[in-house]
């Protein structure tokens, strides 16, 4: 795009917020959104297992994407109040368990909730436009806080709690994706897959057993694709 049209577009395009934990799903959401939006990006620590290994990630996307509008939000309180294995270290991250049909260990109490919460708040105070998570349904872990069902009545949520000059929409593009049609789009658009991080569990090579692992690698074998990032074992 040449530099005249850019700054036109970069006053004319609407603001959009990105969650973007650091993992495939928001790193692939981010391109998405980067294509029509301009971009803030949100991350989360939330006493997660993975949380300064997360970090990193997040912050090697934005300065890849060229991102500058960032904040960083701290809810441990999460990790105080556990009942999930990414946040307990006595609950067990299981492994080699996808496909199971009930709510896994890994399902943080409400997360997501917490998460949009943070995004609606600041927002507001930026007059962006839209929310984008990158959430799946098709291929996520059960979690019940990735169905669409939810995020209609999180939208709903938002329009009852906000200011009447508000106009915030969740936009979940990822939603109805399989792992591989994941991959497959972020390659497309270029997205920096080689700098996510997806292990529940390890911070330097991927474990390759957890369910997020698990769902990665599926993914990208799916997709023809080679996973760029390390594992000790797949």
């Amino acid at each position: 795009m040449e530099s005249n049209k850019l700054d036109d577009w970069k006053q004319t395009a609407p603001l959009a917020i990105c969650l973007v934990s650091g993992g495939l799903d928001s790193c692939v959401c981010a391109a998405i959104a980067g294509q029509t939006c301009r971009l803030a990006f949100l991350h989360v620590n939330y006493g997660q297992r993975t949380e300064a290994r997360e970090l990193r990630a997040f912050r090697d996307i934005a300065d890849h994407l060229e991102v500058t509008k960032r904040l960083v939000a701290d809810i441990s309180y999460l990790k105080a109040i556990g009942g999930s294995a990414l946040t307990d270290h006595e609950i067990a991250v299981p492994r080699n368990s996808v496909g199971t049909r009930d709510v896994p260990v890994t399902y943080v109490p409400f997360r997501n909730s917490h998460l949009l919460a943070i995004a609606v708040s600041w927002g507001e105070v930026l007059g962006a436009r839209y929310i984008f998570i990158g959430a799946t349904e098709t291929d996520n872990s059960g979690y019940p806080d990735c169905r669409g069902s939810y995020f209609s009545a999180f939208n709903r949520l938002i329009r009852e709690g906000t200011r009447p000059a508000t106009h915030l929409e969740i936009v979940t593009p990822l939603l109805m994706s399989t792992k591989g049609e994941v991959v497959r789009r972020g390659a497309d658009l270029g997205a920096p897959l080689h700098l996510t991080w997806s292990c529940y569990e390890k911070d330097r090579l991927a474990c390759g057993r957890c369910d997020s692992c698990l769902l990665r690698l599926r993914g990208f074998a799916s997709a023809g694709l080679n996973d760029p990032i390390p594992y000790e074992e797949r």
